[in-house]
């Protein structure tokens, strides 16, 4: 049974009467006269943050740098992100303070079905065919989105804009510990492939720490983007050469599925937390809604009174309540109609806080909702450009090395997002998230996303800020932003200690050694389920500038390190 209908009819009522939260961007505070006395780029990779400071230097804005640094991830971080994908532009121009969202989100296949991924024998999922191989891939965004983002928002032809990339790319970069780390989910499907084998393996295995890798074919298809835009990927020799390589490996993309691609540029979620206006991700994004959700949820406490077992236990509540509305909800809302101003109003998350006990955990299974791994793939970056253009940008394959699949010729991986629809009711995906029929696969249509670039604007301060991390990407930056708003510096707010709780399975996930053992028996003793993992998780990304003295910080997640030609560190300052 589903519980929609009853859902949204609790929601209108608790919202009737009440106005909706801000959704325009000309209701943005503004920032005229002010500029940072510098740029910051905040990357999680040294060598791409070179990349978007070269740009800068050349004269370039933060639009510019954006398109440099997402083309650079594409090559250096193959496991996270690249031109076989997506992503999700949140940008604001220091002009007018206007914010738009560019919607790089992957398409399903025209001929992609419903229930494609079903055994039809026995109606359930068929093992790995949405994480490895040809039908896991769906259309890719992200060319598409660099060429509209440099067209309407940039200073430099495309071509310079991606001319680091395409250095970096003939001329090698260097495999790093992220890299290494990554690979070994997917040593084995990256050797049967025979495209990515040659491209990301030396003689069959991983490559050593520090091995120089070059990438030819990658830096021609970036100068044929560059070249000829849009055209250059998606029509031509290129679009051919992918829905060649795509069929003869078994998968169903037709040209037409490239040629029809677009970018779609979406209002910005905007809510009030504490004072300061958020700007962050709408539909087919779930962490937008899911952040605006779990932060009205505890502006409804008197924070500072409350003790730090409190607040985590609180801060668990809330996120338990929002991800069971993101799996009941939200999909592409050019396809279901997504009630984004019902689940972001105040009066909702007020219900939804009358339901917390405060020293009783709720079982997940008490929640009316859908009944029924996680790793650090995806990347985000941050920029602030010296003019105070904006740019908080995340970037995905899906899961480490996407599809592991390259066409041979093309230079890059192609994703897995077909993993991100909900391809049967209540069935996990990869990163443990279930879903509804609002997720179901259909012909064109995006999966839905956990994704959050976001931009925080208060009076003194405004600082940009994502992470990777698939389902624990809102769970990380609820975590940034309040400890921001604790007055933590841009990396102490990177490296926050995680803790993340997504409704299902119903366990308190903490990095290792997260929560003291009084902390931790505290939350116990309320009914919580702790599960330690064996690792760290995410990669957040933090530029912070300080509108009273002009003062721009980067903050690079401290749990990975990379050393570009330029840099010390993942994130730079250029002034």
């Amino acid at each position: 049974m589903s519980f929609r209908p009853m859902l949204v009819a609790a929601a209108l009522v608790l919202a009737a009467g009440l106005s909706s939260p801000a959704t325009f961007a000309r209701e943005l505070p503004h920032t005229e006269g002010q500029r940072p006395d510098g740029a910051a780029i905040a990357s999680a990779n040294a060598q791409a943050t070179d990349a978007g400071m070269d740009v800068l230097r050349k004269g370039g804005n933060a639009f510019d740098a954006a398109v440099a640094v997402s083309a650079a991830l594409g090559l250096v971080e193959p496991e996270s992100s690249g031109i076989g994908g997506g992503g999700f532009f949140l940008l604001r121009l220091a002009s007018d303070g206007k914010v738009v969202f560019v919607d790089g989100r992957e398409r399903a296949p025209l001929a992609a079905t419903r229930d494609m991924f079903l055994d039809p024998a026995t109606g359930e999922p068929r093992p790995r065919q949405t994480i490895d191989g040809p039908l896991a891939a769906a259309i890719p965004g992200l060319p598409a989105a660099l060429v509209h983002v440099s067209k309407t928002y940039g200073r430099l032809p495309l071509a310079d804009a991606l001319a680091p990339a395409v250095a970096l790319a003939e001329e090698g970069w260097t495999f790093g510990d992220k890299n290494l780390a990554m690979m070994g989910w997917r040593e084995a499907a990256l050797a049967a492939d025979a495209g990515a084998a040659p491209l990301l393996l030396v003689d069959g295995k991983t490559p050593a720490l520090g091995t120089r890798m070059r990438n030819p074919d990658y830096a021609e298809v970036l100068k044929r983007l560059g070249r000829d835009g849009f055209d250059g990927f998606y029509r031509g020799e290129i679009a051919k050469r992918l829905v060649d390589g795509v069929r003869a490996a078994g998968g169903i993309w037709t040209l037409d599925d490239l040629a029809q691609y677009r970018v779609v540029e979406r209002e910005p979620l905007v809510f009030q937390h504490r004072g300061k206006t958020v700007v962050t991700a709408p539909p087919p994004s779930s962490g937008g809604i899911a952040l605006a959700q779990t932060l009205q949820i505890l502006d409804g406490y008197d924070w500072s009174k409350r003790s730090e077992l409190d607040r985590l236990h609180l801060r668990i509540e809330a996120m338990r309540r929002a991800y069971r509305d993101r799996a009941v909800f939200l999909g592409d809302p050019d396809f279901v109609d997504v009630p984004v101003e019902l689940l972001t109003n105040p009066a909702y998350a007020a219900g939804l806080r009358a339901g917390i006990h405060p020293e009783k955990a709720t079982p997940s299974a008490m929640l009316p909702g859908v009944t029924a791994l996680e790793r650090p793939d995806t990347t985000h970056f941050s920029i602030v450009d010296a003019e105070g253009n904006i740019a908080s940008v995340t970037q995905t394959v899906n899961l480490p090395y996407g599809n592991a699949m390259v066409i041979p010729g093309t230079g890059f991986l192609l994703n897995n997002e077909m993993d991100d629809f909900s391809v049967k009711a209540g069935v996990p995906n990869a990163f443990g998230l279930v879903g509804d029929d609002a997720n179901a696969i259909a012909p064109g249509k995006r999966p839905l996303s956990s994704m959050t670039p976001t931009i925080v604007v208060g009076d003194d301060q405004i600082a940009v800020l994502g992470t990777p991390g698939g389902s624990r990407i809102i769970s990380m930056v609820i975590q940034g932003v309040l400890a921001l708003d604790a007055g933590k510096s841009a990396l102490e707010a990177a490296a926050e200690p995680r803790v993340h709780h997504q409704y299902l399975p119903d366990e308190v996930s903490i990095e290792k050694d997260a929560l003291s053992p009084e902390l931790r028996a505290g939350l116990e003793a309320r009914g919580h389920v702790i599960k330690e993992e064996p690792r760290t998780w995410g990669n957040m990304q933090v530029v912070t500038w300080d509108l009273t003295d002009g003062d721009v910080e980067a903050g690079a997640d401290p749990r990975w390190k990379t050393v570009g030609k330029g840099s010390t560190q993942d994130g730079g300052i250029f002034r």
